[in-house]
């Protein structure tokens, strides 16, 4: 196979012009072409014109003719497949563990099924149709379950966000990780979108089926099983605890308890397992309407029929030394309610497949390092968060309602009386206060300098009446729990394998989901399956 990069095709030309693209490239007749499968498409919008860029995967006859004409964009394919590792030899006394259903958990799960290790996995939360009805109940009517909300349930909290699939690692499990998701409902599309999302609404059944599949292949699946400690012996875990009756051992334990898991990472902190302190960033999230995000990056092409909702990602250097920068943004999406703990507000984003809601939010944000958190505790940063949810749920009248503040008003340092053009997203709620309460002023300072500056990289950003709703805490996991490079296992706990974003190794789906792969690996590569 050859992989042919750099095709271009106008806004407006029809996709099967890519043929006559890739025929022109290898400088081959119709015949010669076996056949070919997009591999990426991205969109250059740059210099006052959009066209849709292409790179193919081309499958020809005298492939090594045309390796040796050393053709511009033309290279031979490397190999593409997720090849698994080889089983080991120890035996296995028990089944491995799994403890959280977010991307890194799932995906452990799910390999270690499909090597016939008939893993256990453990949620705290419960299944994603009644995680479902919980949330828009909260949303609806301010009833808050600790066990079922946007951060805790089966999918963890991608689940109900953008879906994003954006990742900057270079890694062949990426490709499996993609691949799994088409196979389980997500659009085919993300194989090679440049910017591939599935949407909240398909990501909730996709989960579920990797679910049916895991215990299918002979695992099991617990919801409401909530892992209240642990036991550790001699340096090794042995068991964990659920809900604090049940006692399960096992001697290969996978902890992927996402990043708002705080009660898990006291209870780690206390029976001595290492964590260290981690930056992460906070703020709140900035709503526009979608239109004008849309004319400010395709200009006149902005209502396209091929061109969906339009994101930016902006980022900008202030001059105390801070930086600002857009997260997560959600095109055609709505900020929702994200608590995890009662009498806390947290804001996040999210979006479904088609993007087509009135208005764009994104999470603005400005990096916080472990230095700010006055203290040398592991979990400084935890309590950190914690400070500025329950200011924020104090601001917004305590019924969770969150904090808000039109964006000129808050350049202005006033409090907001009534909203402009963009009528925000949030439920049940917002408050009009001045933000400065609810952050860090540090924060705010580098909010106020970079709204000015961002807004001549994309013209709007600072419009008035954009809403900024606080506060974003959970850009990141504010601590790390430190394991070993080479065997992934904590570095002063064996066989207890610290795994994606909660753990500090993983900023998103995809990332999230391959961390989760390589320590299901590292067990495969140890143990036998029989």
């Amino acid at each position: 196979m050859l992989r042919v990069s750099n095709l271009k095709i106008s806004i407006n030309e029809d996709i099967l012009v890519l043929k006559k693209l890739i025929l022109k490239k290898l400088k081959i007749k119709e015949k010669d072409l076996i056949k070919y499968t997009i591999y990426k498409e991205s969109i250059d919008a740059r210099r006052g014109k959009i066209d849709f860029v292409y790179t193919v995967d081309v499958d020809v006859k005298n492939e090594e003719k045309l390796i040796k004409a050393n053709i511009k964009d033309v290279i031979k394919l490397k190999e593409t497949r997720y090849i698994g590792v080889q089983t080991g030899e120890a035996k296995l006394k028990n089944r491995p563990v799994i403890i959280g259903s977010g991307p890194a958990g799932l995906f452990a799960a799910l390999l270690l099924a499909q090597r016939g290790y008939n893993p256990l996995l453990l949620e705290r939360g419960l299944d994603v149709d009644q995680r479902t009805k919980d949330i828009y109940n909260f949303w609806t009517n301010r009833k808050f379950k600790n066990n079922s909300n946007v951060q805790f349930g089966e999918g963890g909290a991608g689940t109900f966000s953008d879906g994003k699939l954006t990742t900057r690692i270079k890694d062949i499990r990426c490709r499996k990780v993609l691949e799994e998701l088409v196979n389980f409902g997500s659009p085919n599309d993300i194989l090679y979108s440049h910017k591939p999302h599935v949407g909240t609404d398909i990501l909730k059944g996709v989960v579920k089926n990797i679910r049916n599949e895991i215990i299918r292949l002979g695992g099991e699946v617990k919801f409401d099983a909530k892992v209240t400690d642990i036991e550790i012996e001699n340096g090794e875990i042995k068991s964990v605890v659920v809900n604090d009756v049940e006692k399960i051992e096992s001697e290969v334990i996978i902890l992927a308890i996402g990043h708002s898991a705080r009660d898990t990472y006291k209870m780690l902190n206390k029976r001595g397992v290492k964590i260290i302190q981690k930056p992460f960033a906070i703020g709140a999230r900035i709503e526009h309407p979608q239109e004008l995000i849309n004319k400010s990056q395709y200009k006149e092409y902005y209502n396209h029929p091929r061109l969906g909702a339009a994101d930016y990602r902006l980022i900008d250097h202030a001059s105390n030394g801070r930086t600002a920068y857009t997260f997560c943004m959600c095109p055609g999406g709505t900020v929702i309610a994200s608590a995890s703990n009662e009498f806390e507000v947290v804001t996040n984003g999210m979006s479904e497949h088609a993007r087509d809601q009135v208005n764009a939010n994104s999470a603005f944000l400005v990096n916080v390092l472990p230095e700010d958190f006055g203290s040398d505790d592991p979990l400084a940063g935890v309590y950190f968060q914690e400070k500025y949810e329950r200011l924020a749920y104090e601001l917004g009248g305590k019924n969770y309602n969150a904090p808000a503040q039109l964006v000129g008003d808050f350049l202005n340092d006033k409090v907001s009386t009534s909203l402009g053009s963009v009528e925000p997203s949030y439920k049940p709620g917002i408050e009009f206060v001045d933000l400065r309460e609810c952050l860090p002023e540090f924060v705010t300072t580098t909010m106020k300098e970079s709204l000015i500056s961002l807004d001549k990289r994309l013209n709007g950003f600072a419009m008035h009446d954009a809403v900024l709703t606080g506060v974003e805490t959970r850009s990141s996991a504010p601590i790390r729990i430190v394991r070993d490079e080479e065997t992934l296992e904590s570095v002063n706990v064996k066989n207890l394998y610290p795994c994606g974003e909660g753990a500090g190794y993983a900023g998103g789906i995809v990332t999230a989901a391959v961390d989760g792969i390589k320590c299901a690996e590292k067990i495969i590569m140890k143990y036998s399956n029989i």
